[in-house]
Protein backbone atom coordinates (compact mmCIF):
# COMPACT_ATOMS: atom_id res chain seq x y z
CA UNK A 1 0.00 0.00 0.00
CA UNK A 2 1.15 3.56 -0.70
CA UNK A 3 0.31 6.83 1.01
CA UNK A 4 -0.59 5.11 4.27
CA UNK A 5 -0.71 7.76 7.01
CA UNK A 6 0.48 7.10 10.53
CA UNK A 7 -1.16 8.79 13.50
CA UNK A 8 0.18 12.26 14.21
CA UNK A 9 3.14 11.77 16.55
CA UNK A 10 5.56 14.11 18.28
CA UNK A 11 8.50 13.00 16.18
CA UNK A 12 6.53 13.70 12.98
CA UNK A 13 6.14 17.41 13.81
CA UNK A 14 9.23 19.18 12.49
CA UNK A 15 8.11 22.65 13.52
CA UNK A 16 6.21 23.34 16.69
CA UNK A 17 3.00 25.34 16.46
CA UNK A 18 3.39 28.94 17.60
CA UNK A 19 0.96 29.79 20.39
CA UNK A 20 0.72 32.95 22.46
CA UNK A 21 0.40 32.61 26.23
CA UNK A 22 0.23 34.55 29.47
CA UNK A 23 3.83 34.52 30.70
CA UNK A 24 2.97 33.59 34.29
CA UNK A 25 1.62 30.23 33.09
CA UNK A 26 5.13 29.30 31.96
CA UNK A 27 6.49 29.95 35.45
CA UNK A 28 7.73 33.49 34.86
CA UNK A 29 7.53 35.54 38.06
CA UNK A 30 5.62 38.47 36.63
CA UNK A 31 2.47 38.59 38.74
CA UNK A 32 1.59 41.55 40.95
CA UNK A 33 2.83 39.70 44.05
CA UNK A 34 6.08 38.60 42.41
CA UNK A 35 4.85 35.05 41.90
CA UNK A 36 3.75 32.93 38.96
CA UNK A 37 1.01 30.46 38.00
CA UNK A 38 3.09 27.74 36.38
CA UNK A 39 0.86 25.16 34.69
CA UNK A 40 2.80 21.94 34.08
CA UNK A 41 0.28 20.50 31.63
CA UNK A 42 0.86 23.54 29.46
CA UNK A 43 4.65 23.41 29.68
CA UNK A 44 5.35 19.68 29.97
CA UNK A 45 2.63 18.20 27.75
CA UNK A 46 1.49 20.86 25.31
CA UNK A 47 5.01 22.26 25.28
CA UNK A 48 6.13 19.21 23.31
CA UNK A 49 4.12 20.53 20.36
CA UNK A 50 3.66 24.27 21.02
CA UNK A 51 6.32 26.95 20.77
CA UNK A 52 5.13 29.62 23.18
CA UNK A 53 5.26 33.38 22.76
CA UNK A 54 4.94 34.66 26.35
CA UNK A 55 3.15 37.93 27.06
CA UNK A 56 2.59 39.76 30.35
CA UNK A 57 0.54 42.85 29.53
CA UNK A 58 1.11 44.58 32.86
CA UNK A 59 4.90 44.18 32.90
CA UNK A 60 5.34 44.93 29.19
CA UNK A 61 3.11 47.98 29.61
CA UNK A 62 5.65 49.22 32.15
CA UNK A 63 4.49 48.24 35.63
CA UNK A 64 7.00 46.82 38.13
CA UNK A 65 7.16 43.45 39.90
CA UNK A 66 5.84 43.40 42.54
CA UNK A 67 3.13 46.03 42.04
CA UNK A 68 -0.19 47.12 43.38
CA UNK A 69 -3.01 44.79 42.38
CA UNK A 70 -5.52 46.01 39.79
CA UNK A 71 -9.11 45.18 38.94
CA UNK A 72 -11.81 46.06 36.44
CA UNK A 73 -14.34 48.66 37.49
CA UNK A 74 -17.51 50.60 36.65
CA UNK A 75 -18.84 49.08 33.40
CA UNK A 76 -19.07 45.44 32.33
CA UNK A 77 -19.01 46.18 28.59
CA UNK A 78 -16.28 48.84 28.72
CA UNK A 79 -14.55 48.55 32.10
CA UNK A 80 -11.72 50.64 33.47
CA UNK A 81 -8.48 49.06 34.68
CA UNK A 82 -7.63 50.63 38.03
CA UNK A 83 -5.33 49.90 40.96
CA UNK A 84 -7.17 48.49 43.95
CA UNK A 85 -5.84 50.79 46.69
CA UNK A 86 -4.78 54.04 44.99
CA UNK A 87 -7.38 53.92 42.18
CA UNK A 88 -4.89 54.88 39.47
CA UNK A 89 -6.53 54.42 36.06
CA UNK A 90 -4.37 52.46 33.57
CA UNK A 91 -7.13 51.85 31.01
CA UNK A 92 -6.02 54.10 28.19
CA UNK A 93 -2.34 53.32 28.68
CA UNK A 94 -3.03 49.58 28.55
CA UNK A 95 -5.19 49.93 25.44
CA UNK A 96 -2.51 51.96 23.67
CA UNK A 97 0.15 49.39 24.57
CA UNK A 98 -2.15 46.54 23.50
CA UNK A 99 -2.58 48.04 20.04
CA UNK A 100 1.18 48.06 19.48
CA UNK A 101 1.59 44.58 20.95
CA UNK A 102 -1.08 43.16 18.68
CA UNK A 103 0.73 44.61 15.67
CA UNK A 104 3.83 42.73 16.83
CA UNK A 105 1.94 39.49 17.47
CA UNK A 106 0.33 39.65 14.03
CA UNK A 107 3.80 39.03 12.60
CA UNK A 108 4.55 36.03 14.82
CA UNK A 109 2.35 33.51 13.00
CA UNK A 110 0.26 32.52 16.02
CA UNK A 111 -2.16 29.60 15.70
CA UNK A 112 -3.73 29.99 19.15
CA UNK A 113 -3.52 31.75 22.51
CA UNK A 114 -3.80 30.61 26.15
CA UNK A 115 -4.87 33.34 28.57
CA UNK A 116 -4.59 33.57 32.35
CA UNK A 117 -8.07 33.13 33.77
CA UNK A 118 -9.68 35.88 35.86
CA UNK A 119 -6.90 38.37 35.13
CA UNK A 120 -8.04 42.03 34.70
CA UNK A 121 -5.69 42.30 31.74
CA UNK A 122 -5.70 38.75 30.30
CA UNK A 123 -8.89 37.03 31.45
CA UNK A 124 -10.99 36.07 28.43
CA UNK A 125 -14.28 35.64 30.32
CA UNK A 126 -15.80 35.77 33.78
CA UNK A 127 -13.46 38.44 35.17
CA UNK A 128 -14.72 40.32 38.23
CA UNK A 129 -15.97 43.86 37.54
CA UNK A 130 -16.41 46.06 40.62
CA UNK A 131 -19.31 48.48 40.41
CA UNK A 132 -19.37 50.89 43.35
CA UNK A 133 -20.71 49.45 46.56
CA UNK A 134 -22.49 46.58 44.81
CA UNK A 135 -21.00 43.06 44.78
CA UNK A 136 -18.70 42.46 41.79
CA UNK A 137 -20.16 40.79 38.71
CA UNK A 138 -18.24 37.95 37.02
CA UNK A 139 -18.90 39.01 33.43
CA UNK A 140 -15.87 41.06 32.48
CA UNK A 141 -13.12 40.52 29.91
CA UNK A 142 -9.53 41.61 30.52
CA UNK A 143 -8.39 44.71 28.62
CA UNK A 144 -5.68 42.94 26.60
CA UNK A 145 -7.67 39.74 26.06
CA UNK A 146 -10.61 41.75 24.75
CA UNK A 147 -8.41 43.64 22.30
CA UNK A 148 -6.76 40.40 21.17
CA UNK A 149 -10.02 38.57 20.48
CA UNK A 150 -11.40 41.53 18.53
CA UNK A 151 -8.21 41.78 16.45
CA UNK A 152 -7.96 38.01 15.79
CA UNK A 153 -11.56 36.68 15.84
CA UNK A 154 -10.64 33.39 14.14
CA UNK A 155 -7.84 32.56 16.56
CA UNK A 156 -8.52 29.61 18.90
CA UNK A 157 -8.29 31.00 22.44
CA UNK A 158 -8.75 29.43 25.85
CA UNK A 159 -7.70 29.99 29.45
CA UNK A 160 -5.72 27.59 31.59
CA UNK A 161 -8.63 26.93 33.93
CA UNK A 162 -10.91 25.68 31.17
CA UNK A 163 -8.12 23.52 29.74
CA UNK A 164 -8.65 21.22 32.73
CA UNK A 165 -12.02 20.27 31.22
CA UNK A 166 -11.32 17.33 28.83
CA UNK A 167 -13.94 18.35 26.28
CA UNK A 168 -12.91 22.00 26.15
CA UNK A 169 -9.24 21.02 26.06
CA UNK A 170 -9.75 18.74 23.07
CA UNK A 171 -11.85 21.33 21.27
CA UNK A 172 -9.22 24.06 21.71
CA UNK A 173 -6.23 21.93 20.68
CA UNK A 174 -8.09 20.48 17.71
CA UNK A 175 -8.88 24.01 16.47
CA UNK A 176 -5.24 25.05 16.90
CA UNK A 177 -4.10 22.17 14.68
CA UNK A 178 -6.77 22.97 12.08
CA UNK A 179 -5.80 26.63 11.91
CA UNK A 180 -2.13 25.67 11.58
CA UNK A 181 -2.97 23.38 8.67
CA UNK A 182 -4.92 26.22 7.07
CA UNK A 183 -1.98 28.59 7.50
CA UNK A 184 0.31 26.00 5.93
CA UNK A 185 -2.12 25.57 3.02
CA UNK A 186 -2.14 29.34 2.37
CA UNK A 187 1.66 29.48 2.53
CA UNK A 188 2.41 26.42 0.40
CA UNK A 189 -0.55 26.28 -1.98
CA UNK A 190 -3.47 28.67 -1.71
CA UNK A 191 -5.11 27.45 -4.93
CA UNK A 192 -8.75 26.51 -5.52
CA UNK A 193 -7.67 22.90 -6.06
CA UNK A 194 -5.80 22.98 -2.79
CA UNK A 195 -8.90 24.28 -1.04
CA UNK A 196 -10.94 21.37 -2.39
CA UNK A 197 -8.35 18.98 -0.99
CA UNK A 198 -8.23 20.78 2.36
CA UNK A 199 -12.00 20.59 2.58
CA UNK A 200 -12.08 16.91 1.66
CA UNK A 201 -9.54 16.02 4.34
CA UNK A 202 -11.54 17.83 7.05
CA UNK A 203 -15.07 16.73 6.10
CA UNK A 204 -15.60 14.18 8.86
CA UNK A 205 -13.95 16.39 11.46
CA UNK A 206 -16.35 19.23 10.70
CA UNK A 207 -19.27 16.78 10.56
CA UNK A 208 -18.56 15.83 14.18
CA UNK A 209 -19.01 19.47 15.18
CA UNK A 210 -21.67 20.84 12.86
CA UNK A 211 -23.25 19.18 9.81
CA UNK A 212 -24.84 22.54 9.00
CA UNK A 213 -21.46 24.24 8.69
CA UNK A 214 -20.15 21.30 6.66
CA UNK A 215 -22.88 21.88 4.06
CA UNK A 216 -21.94 25.55 3.73
CA UNK A 217 -18.25 24.71 3.50
CA UNK A 218 -18.95 22.18 0.76
CA UNK A 219 -20.65 24.84 -1.35
CA UNK A 220 -17.77 27.27 -0.83
CA UNK A 221 -15.14 24.68 -1.74
CA UNK A 222 -17.03 23.47 -4.82
CA UNK A 223 -17.67 27.02 -5.99
CA UNK A 224 -14.01 27.94 -5.73
CA UNK A 225 -13.29 25.88 -8.86
CA UNK A 226 -15.62 27.98 -10.98
CA UNK A 227 -14.85 31.52 -9.89
CA UNK A 228 -11.73 33.69 -9.88
CA UNK A 229 -12.65 34.98 -6.41
CA UNK A 230 -11.04 32.68 -3.84
CA UNK A 231 -13.46 32.17 -0.90
CA UNK A 232 -10.61 31.62 1.57
CA UNK A 233 -11.57 34.15 4.24
CA UNK A 234 -15.23 33.15 4.27
CA UNK A 235 -14.30 29.48 4.18
CA UNK A 236 -12.02 29.53 7.22
CA UNK A 237 -14.36 31.86 9.11
CA UNK A 238 -17.17 29.37 8.58
CA UNK A 239 -14.99 26.40 9.50
CA UNK A 240 -13.67 27.92 12.73
CA UNK A 241 -17.18 28.99 13.69
CA UNK A 242 -18.41 25.42 13.24
CA UNK A 243 -15.47 23.88 15.08
CA UNK A 244 -16.17 26.01 18.15
CA UNK A 245 -19.27 23.86 18.65
CA UNK A 246 -18.46 20.88 20.85
CA UNK A 247 -18.34 17.46 19.17
CA UNK A 248 -20.85 15.62 21.36
CA UNK A 249 -21.08 11.87 21.75
CA UNK A 250 -24.23 11.88 19.62
CA UNK A 251 -22.52 13.74 16.75
CA UNK A 252 -19.41 11.57 17.05
CA UNK A 253 -21.58 8.46 16.96
CA UNK A 254 -23.14 9.64 13.70
CA UNK A 255 -19.68 10.11 12.20
CA UNK A 256 -18.54 6.69 13.42
CA UNK A 257 -21.55 5.03 11.78
CA UNK A 258 -20.85 7.01 8.61
CA UNK A 259 -17.26 5.72 8.55
CA UNK A 260 -18.43 2.19 9.19
CA UNK A 261 -20.43 2.38 5.97
CA UNK A 262 -17.17 2.41 4.00
CA UNK A 263 -16.50 -1.18 5.11
CA UNK A 264 -19.87 -2.76 4.40
CA UNK A 265 -18.37 -5.05 1.75
CA UNK A 266 -15.21 -5.96 3.64
CA UNK A 267 -16.29 -6.68 7.21
CA UNK A 268 -17.71 -10.03 8.23
CA UNK A 269 -20.97 -10.23 10.12
CA UNK A 270 -19.11 -10.81 13.37
CA UNK A 271 -16.81 -7.83 12.74
CA UNK A 272 -19.79 -5.60 12.02
CA UNK A 273 -21.52 -6.67 15.22
CA UNK A 274 -18.35 -6.07 17.21
CA UNK A 275 -17.89 -2.60 15.71
CA UNK A 276 -21.54 -1.67 16.28
CA UNK A 277 -21.25 -2.81 19.88
CA UNK A 278 -18.12 -0.72 20.44
CA UNK A 279 -19.75 2.35 18.91
CA UNK A 280 -22.84 1.81 21.07
CA UNK A 281 -20.72 1.51 24.22
CA UNK A 282 -18.98 4.77 23.32
CA UNK A 283 -22.38 6.42 22.76
CA UNK A 284 -23.53 5.29 26.21
CA UNK A 285 -20.42 6.72 27.84
CA UNK A 286 -18.86 3.39 28.80
CA UNK A 287 -15.66 3.67 26.76
CA UNK A 288 -13.69 6.62 25.33
CA UNK A 289 -13.80 7.76 21.72
CA UNK A 290 -10.27 6.51 21.13
CA UNK A 291 -11.52 2.89 21.17
CA UNK A 292 -13.85 2.95 18.13
CA UNK A 293 -11.54 5.41 16.34
CA UNK A 294 -8.58 3.07 16.77
CA UNK A 295 -10.54 0.15 15.34
CA UNK A 296 -11.75 2.23 12.39
CA UNK A 297 -8.20 3.40 11.76
CA UNK A 298 -7.15 -0.25 11.68
CA UNK A 299 -9.79 -1.09 9.09
CA UNK A 300 -8.95 1.99 6.99
CA UNK A 301 -5.34 0.84 6.77
CA UNK A 302 -6.15 -2.84 6.36
CA UNK A 303 -8.54 -2.25 3.47
CA UNK A 304 -6.59 0.69 2.03
CA UNK A 305 -9.43 3.21 2.12
CA UNK A 306 -7.66 6.22 0.63
CA UNK A 307 -10.40 8.73 1.49
CA UNK A 308 -10.54 7.65 5.12
CA UNK A 309 -6.76 7.54 5.50
CA UNK A 310 -6.68 11.24 4.63
CA UNK A 311 -9.37 12.18 7.13
CA UNK A 312 -8.08 14.31 10.00
CA UNK A 313 -11.02 13.10 12.09
CA UNK A 314 -9.21 9.79 12.55
CA UNK A 315 -5.90 11.47 13.45
CA UNK A 316 -6.61 15.09 14.43
CA UNK A 317 -3.74 15.64 16.85
CA UNK A 318 -0.69 13.86 18.33
CA UNK A 319 -1.44 10.56 20.07
CA UNK A 320 0.71 11.57 23.06
CA UNK A 321 -1.88 14.20 24.06
CA UNK A 322 -4.47 11.43 24.64
CA UNK A 323 -7.29 13.90 24.07
CA UNK A 324 -9.81 11.22 23.18
CA UNK A 325 -9.04 8.95 26.10
CA UNK A 326 -11.58 10.44 28.50
CA UNK A 327 -15.11 9.12 29.06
Amino acid sequence: MTGVPAPVKKEDILDKITVGISACLLGEKVRYDGGHKHDRYITDTLGQFFDYVPVCPEVEYGLPVPREAMHLADNVDDPRLVTVRTCIDHTEGMKKWAGKKLDELSRRGLSGYIFKSKSPSSGMRGVKVYMGSSPPVHRGVGIFANAFMKRFPLMPVEDEGRLHDPGLRENFIERVFVLKRWQDYLEKDGTAGGLVGFHSDHKLLVMAHSPRHLTTLGRLAAGSKNTPAHPGSLYIETMMEGLRLIATSRKNTNVLHHIMGYFKKELSGEEKRELLDIIDRYHRGLIPLVVPVTLLNHYALKYDKTYLKRQHYLNPHPVELMLRNHV
